[in-house]
């Protein structure tokens, strides 16, 4: 029991931020005199203690990140062991299976689901997981143990290749256990999706824009539609199930629009949907040059701004790309523009907008905004749970 667990003590008055609902602390606010931070080993379990020596709850350190303990539990009784993760497992599976009717979505997003380290999503009978602590890897076996208890999953694939790993000393690694074909169908709001768990970005699927994407039907109906940054298809094919007249579908990948092409055939759009390979500026500009307008353009571009250090030429990024998607607009058109960016806020993206239409002398209707889907729930003790912003915009000309 947590009397077992060596301290980790915080300084006076460091523990207020852990008291207000946070479950995350920093390398200066630990006591080193009290409880050295060197004398830890990477992912070893510990109490966090206030400085009196008052429990805080139980959680495990990193004396190597910036980050260097997550609480798992305030109640100092329970430790992250195969019974907690089976029971947050069950807390968050209940939440999922509430929120939609088949089993496709994100299963544990990390902290917001009381699993810090571990984010599980979830392909029907098929899971892929990521590791991005040491806390979280050192339990690796467990948290494998308590998803068979609770999923049964006839296949896991686990994704442990996040650039995250490498601030917590930890090594990248990809590996397959069970039966995972080459290609698996996602399914959203009756469309399938054909995708590859272990060679896709990211996990495969990006679970985040679920709600965004079926909402662009309602812009869709007899529309001409841009899907930038199209990966292979998530947006385009929902535009196309709206009623869209014609999808273009643009992507750098090769591999990714034979995806979208597959997958509009299997839906039924084979011949509504094309494809332009090529880098989204370079196709944005000479579509321009080109003089194609389209009704709807939607922009959904991988993090432009990954780190705090990257601000000013993510924002210049955002700047480009929107103005080069407002410039290919018919004059009453509708831009749906996304940010994946923590560091870049909503009020900060949506100033960026502005500009970029003022700059082309064309005014902005903000209509909808769009946040992350439900199985991504944010924490509200910690801003960097939400960072996905989408806006709806209708452009005009002054």
């Amino acid at each position: 029991m947590s009397e077992t667990l060596p301290p980790l003590r915080l300084k006076k008055n460091e523990e207020r931020r852990i008291r207000a609902g946070h479950v995350w602390v920093y390398s200066n606010e630990v006591d080193n005199t009290a409880t050295p931070l060197k004398a830890f080993t990477p992912g070893q379990a510990v109490q966090v203690q206030a400085h009196n020596g008052k429990s805080l709850g139980n959680g495990y350190v990193n004396p190597a990140s910036l980050i260097c303990a997550r609480l798992v539990s305030r109640d100092p009784n329970y430790v992250l062991d195969r019974s907690l993760i089976v029971h947050r497992l069950k807390v968050a599976l209940s939440l999922r299976e509430f929120l939609f009717d088949r089993p496709f979505y994100r299963l544990v997003y990390g902290e917001s689901d009381q699993l810090p380290g571990l984010v599980i999503d979830r392909y029907d009978d098929i899971c892929v997981v990521q590791l991005t602590t040491a806390g979280m890897e050192a339990v690796r076996e467990q948290v494998l143990e308590a998803l068979d208890k609770v999923i049964h999953p006839k296949g896991v694939v686990l994704r442990c290749d996040s650039s995250i790993r490498k601030f917590e000393g930890l090594d990248s690694y990809t590996e397959t256990l069970g039966d995972v074909p080459e290609h698996i169908k996602v399914e959203e709001a009756g469309l399938g999706f054909d995708v590859s768990l272990q060679q896709g970005q990211k996990t495969g699927w990006f679970y985040d824009q679920r709600m965004n994407r079926i909402r662009l039907r309602a812009y869709a109906k007899e529309k001409r539609v841009l899907d930038v940054f199209s990966y292979v298809g998530g947006w385009g094919l929902q535009a196309a199930a709206g009623g869209a007249s014609e999808v273009f579908c643009v992507d750098a990948s090769e591999q990714a629009l034979d995806r979208v092409h597959a997958n509009a055939q299997a839906n039924g759009f084979g011949d509504k949907v094309a494809s332009i390979q090529g880098d989204a500026f370079e196709v944005l500009s000479q579509l321009r040059v080109d003089q194609e307008r389209f009704d709807v353009v939607v922009l959904d571009p991988p993090a432009f701004i990954k780190r705090r250090k990257d601000n000013k030429a993510g924002e210049q990024a955002y700047h480009r790309i929107n103005q080069l998607g407002m410039q290919v607009l018919k004059k009453d058109g509708i831009l749906v523009s996304a940010s994946c960016s923590h560091h870049l806020g909503e009020e900060q993206f949506q100033k960026i907008l502005l500009q970029s239409s003022r700059h082309l002398d064309r005014s902005l209707q903000i209509l909808e905004r769009g946040h992350q889907a439900p199985d991504h729930p944010l924490h509200p003790a910690i801003p960097e749970t939400a960072y996905l912003k989408a806006l709806f915009c209708r452009v005009l000309p002054s």
